[in-house]
């Protein structure tokens, strides 16, 4: 991967790695007694998981040998993902409107797909030359 895309999915994973401390600290803290209100603290709590996993994934993505436009198809399915998936959860996690609930999968999907395509890429990496 050039350079210059490895610092900018870099920043993006420590960015979202950065963005999930603040929010988890956010939640336990500030919106402690809404979230207890809405009885909805593990929600918010598997927002914040499932975005520090990804950004953690992001940055070791950053170090793997993969051609680059699989690594940014990668990288953009579990960037969108995270965002979909999370803020979706956050929302709802905060009483927010229903219609934000089937958001919440389509990001899960883009999280699989990514990881999907990166199994199959070390598989047929590892595989012997023929």
């Amino acid at each position: 991967m050039k350079t210059t895309n490895i610092r900018f999915y870099r920043s993006l994973g420590a960015l979202l790695a950065l963005s999930a401390v603040a929010l988890g600290a956010f939640g336990a803290h500030a919106l402690a007694e809404k979230l207890a209100a809405e009885n909805s603290r593990p929600v918010w709590e598997t927002a914040v998981r499932y975005q520090m996993w990804h950004a953690l994934a992001l940055l070791l993505l950053s170090l793997c040998k993969l051609p680059d436009n699989r690594l940014r198809l990668i990288s953009g399915l579990w960037l969108v993902g995270s965002v979909l998936f999370s803020a979706s959860l956050y929302v709802l996690a905060l009483g927010g409107p229903g219609w934000i609930g089937p958001i919440t999968p389509l990001g899960g999907l883009c999280l699989i797909i990514g990881w999907s395509i990166l199994a199959v890429s070390f598989w047929n990496d590892s595989m012997p030359d023929k």
